[in-house]
C-alpha cells in the first residue's frame, strides 16, 4: 500500500497557505474601511478634499469631531497596520491593491499637514499628494514656442492680442452654447462605447454655471451618476466643447467612476474606491487619463472635421482661418507647462500673486480675465495644476508603450488603467 500521508501534508500546507492570505486580506478590508472613515473625517475640515462619497450614509461625520492632529495619529497607526501585513502570496491587482491604499493614505495625511499650516516644498507637495513631481522647464522652451507662433499668427506685433482676435472668431454665441455641448457630448458617449461597455444605467445630467475656478468639473454621485457642470464664466470658443465632454464625461472622468465603482467596488467590495480624495494619487490617474481621452477618440484632423461639418453649422460661424487657429492652439497647450513652473514660484513665495498673473499672460497668452481665473486655480487647488499636463504625458506614454500604434489594443491598455488600483509609479 502507497504513504499517501505526505500528499495529505501538502493539501493540508496548501490550504493553510489560503486561509493565511485570507486572513491577511481581511484585514487589509478592515484598514480600507478605516481609511474611508478617515478621508471623510478629514472632508470637514476642508469642504474641496471629498470629491466623491457613495459609500454607507452612516459612515460621514455630521460635523468636525476630530481634530487634524488627531486624525493625522490615526493615519500613521493605519498606515504602520498596512505595513505589516506580508503580501506573500497576492496576486497583482492585490498587491497594487496595497500600493493604491498606502499612497492614499500618504497624500491624506500630507493635506492634513498642509491644514494644519505645515510648510512643504512645491514638490514635496507634488510626490506626497500626486506621487509624482513635475520638472522645472526652461524658459528658452517657452520662448522658442512663442517664435512658433510668430510665424503661423496673423498680423504683426503683440502676440496674445494676435491669438485672442483669431480667436474670438471662433467664440460660441451665448444661445448656442447648450445645443452645443450636448451634440459633443452625444458624439464622446457614442465613441467611448464603442470601445469601452458600461452599464446600461450609468447616465448624466448637465448644468451651467459660473463664479467657480474651473472651467469644468464632473460630481460623481455613485450609482453610474454624475453631475458636469460647465463654468459660462469665459466665451467658449468652438474647439473646447469636444475636449471639455471627453475630460468630464467619455471617456473621462464619468467613464472612470463608473468603471471603478463597478469593477472594484461593485465585484470586488473594495470599499477605499467609495471615496475620492481630491488631493490623492487617484487623481494624477483621474486628470491624466482625462486629459488623454481625448487623443484616443480623434486624431487632430478627424476632430478639426467633425467641427467643421457638425458644430459649426450649429453655431453659425465661418470657418475660415480655422485650421490655423487650431495649429496656434496646439502650440497653447505645450505652453500650458510653464504654469507648472508659475505655480512652483508663487506658492513658494519666490513670485508675488501680480507676478504670477503677469507671467501667466506672457506665456500662455492669456486675457487678463483668464489669468486671474488660472491664479484663483493655484490659489484653491495649489500642486494639483501638475496632474492635468504631467499626468497625461505619463499617461499617453504609459499606453502607447504597452499598445504602440494599434487604436483598439490602446483602448485596451486604456480601459484596464481606469479600472484597476494605479497611481503614477504604476506608470513607470
Amino acid at each position: 500500500m502507497k504513504n499517501t500521508f505526505p500528499f495529505l501534508s501538502i493539501i493540508l500546507i496548501l490550504l493553510s497557505s489560503c486561509s493565511n492570505i485570507n486572513d491577511r486580506q481581511a484585514e487589509i478590508n478592515i484598514i480600507a474601511e478605516e481609511y474611508v472613515k478617515l478621508a471623510l473625517h478629514v472632508g470637514t475640515h476642508s469642504p474641496i478634499f471629498v470629491d466623491a462619497y457613495y459609500g454607507p450614509a452612516e459612515w460621514k461625520p455630521e460635523s468636525k469631531s476630530t481634530q487634524l492632529d488627531q486624525l493625522i495619529m490615526n493615519v500613521d497607526k493605519l498606515i504602520t497596520e498596512l505595513s505589516n501585513i506580508s503580501t506573500e502570496g497576492f496576486e497583482e491587482i492585490w498587491l497594487r491593491r496595497v500600493n493604491y491604499l498606502n499612497k492614499q493614505l500618504t497624500a491624506t495625511k500630507t493635506y492634513c499637514q498642509l491644514q494644519r499650516g505645515e510648510k512643504m516644498s512645491f514638490d514635496e507637495q507634488c510626490k506626497k499628494l500626486f506621487d509624482a513631481i513635475s520638472p522645472v522647464f526652461e524658459d528658452t522652451s517657452f520662448d522658442s514656442l512663442h517664435a512658433e507662433l510668430d510665424k503661423i499668427l496673423p498680423g504683426e506685433g503683440d502676440l496674445s492680442e494676435r491669438y485672442n482676435k483669431l480667436k474670438n472668431r471662433f467664440i460660441i454665441p451665448e444661445d448656442k452654447v447648450e445645443s452645443i455641448y450636448d451634440v459633443a457630448i452625444a458624439e464622446v458617449r457614442k465613441r467611448t462605447k464603442e470601445y469601452i461597455d458600461l452599464p446600461e444605467n450609468e447616465n448624466f445630467t448637465t448644468e451651467y454655471v459660473t463664479d467657480e475656478p474651473w472651467g469644468a468639473y464632473n460630481w460623481y454621485k455613485g450609482n453610474n451618476f454624475s453631475l458636469i457642470q460647465i463654468n459660462v464664466d469665459s466665451p467658449k470658443p468652438i474647439n473646447s466643447p469636444l475636449g471639455l465632454s471627453a475630460h468630464e464625461g467619455y471617456p473621462g472622468h464619468h467613464v472612470y467612476n463608473v468603471l471603478l465603482e463597478s469593477e472594484l467596488v461593485g465585484k470586488r467590495g473594495w470599499v477605499e474606491y467609495s471615496v475620492y480624495p481630491l488631493f490623492s494619487p487617484q487623481s494624477f490617474i483621474a486628470e491624466g487619463t482625462a486629459n488623454y481621452g481625448m487623443e484616443l477618440m480623434f486624431t487632430e484632423e478627424e476632430k478639426i472635421q467633425f467641427e467643421k461639418e457638425v458644430l459649426f453649422p450649429i453655431a453659425g460661424l465661418k470657418t475660415d482661418g480655422y485650421e490655423t487657429y487650431r495649429k496656434a492652439d496646439k502650440i497653447l497647450g505645450k505652453l500650458g507647462l510653464s504654469r507648472n513652473n508659475i505655480a512652483r514660484d508663487y506658492l513658494e513665495g519666490n513670485i508675488t500673486e501680480e507676478e504670477a498673473k503677469q507671467q501667466i499672460m506672457k506665456y500662455s497668452l492669456s486675457t487678463e480675465q483668464r489669468a486671474e481665473q488660472s491664479l484663483r486655480f493655484i490659489n484653491t487647488y495649489g500642486a494639483y495644476v501638475i496632474t492635468y499636463n504631467i499626468g497625461e504625458q505619463m499617461v499617453k506614454e504609459y499606453v502607447e508603450r504597452l499598445a504602440g500604434d494599434d487604436n483598439a489594443k490602446r483602448w485596451e491598455v486604456f480601459r484596464k488603467l481606469l479600472s484597476m488600483p494605479s497611481s503614477a509609479t504604476n506608470l513607470l
